[in-house]
């Protein structure tokens, strides 16, 4: 037999042994686009469900809540409008991003330095301390959040600064978890090099270490961010009701009133207005996200 007939035969078995490949993986390929399209309608259902019954009208949300928005269950833009006037939207809406910015930046800022002063500096003290930061990232909020009213109260923290300082705080454990992870893969060598060429220890962090944790910053940012502007019972607890710093989810959650006096269409109009923002946000900077969390996991 011909060289090129052991050719084509080889040719031949690898074709059909690539077909016969092809014909196993596709039940598990229907399987698992099946799966992630299932996962898909269970996140994206509520929100489809918001948005629909924010076109209808508020009686008829309860009657018929899985419903399309068509003929007589139609209202327009009347829930918007509604919503828009009853909670000062936009002032909420103001406040919630003054905090949110505001807690982010500096969440990132001292838990970066926290962090790689804790990793660089070797004693029994840094380890405990990190430990510390550890631990809290277990702790509910509902079993300190009695002392962290009272104590917020006595300090004078019932405004959008004491928010600030307050995310703080509740943000530092799982934000330093995650940069000492990261400051742990920059080698030594790099400082020291800083060190011989005149940097000082803030010189060095400012201009050598910090630009480095760029794509776990960034992470660590967009994580808080979506924390906060979500958050509700930090600020119900420590702003309350009858201050004009209430943030979205406080302004939305007045509108439930008592005694039957709900207009659910304006509060779903209301959600769909809070939500956007965080979605734009989210997507627009999902692939940090992804960076951010590869990097830590190789180099961690």
């Amino acid at each position: 037999m011909s060289t090129s007939q052991h050719t084509g035969d080889a040719v031949v078995a690898a074709a059909k042994s690539a077909k016969h490949r092809d014909q196993q993986t596709r039940p598990g390929q229907f399987i698992t686009y099946a799966v992630l399209a299932l996962l898909t309608l269970v996140f994206i259902g509520p929100l489809l469900f918001i948005l629909m019954n924010s076109f209808k009208g508020r009686f008829f949300i309860s009657d018929a809540p899985f419903a399309l928005p068509l003929g007589d269950y139609f209202v327009g833009l009347t829930n918007y409008t509604s919503g828009l006037a009853r909670t000062n939207f936009f002032n909420a809406m103001g406040w919630s991003f003054v905090i949110t910015v505001g807690a982010v930046a500096v969440i990132v800022f001292f838990t970066a330095m926290t962090a790689y002063y804790i990793t660089r500096v070797k004693a029994w003290w840094t380890n405990a301390l990190y430990l510390i930061f550890v631990f809290s990232m277990v702790v509910p909020f509902q079993a300190v959040m009695f002392p962290t009213v009272k104590i917020a109260d006595m300090l004078g923290l019932s405004n959008p600064l004491g928010m600030i300082v307050l995310y703080l705080g509740f943000g530092a454990g799982l934000s330093v978890f995650i940069f000492s992870g990261f400051v742990k893969s920059i080698p030594l060598q790099i400082e020291e090099a800083a060190t011989i060429d005149g940097c000082s220890p803030l010189q060095t962090y400012f201009y050598i270490v910090f630009p480095m944790l760029k794509p776990v910053a960034i992470t660590v940012a967009i994580l808080n961010t979506m924390w906060v502007w979500n958050d509700y019972l930090l600020p119900y607890l420590v702003i309350g009701l009858s201050t004009p710093y209430k943030t979205i989810p406080v302004a939305i959650q007045m509108m439930a009133g008592s005694y039957g006096d709900n207009d659910m269409g304006a509060m779903m109009a209301m959600l769909v207005l809070a939500i956007i923002p965080i979605v734009i946000f989210y997507l627009s900077s999902q692939k940090y996200i992804i960076e951010g969390v590869a990097a830590g996991a190789v180099k961690g």
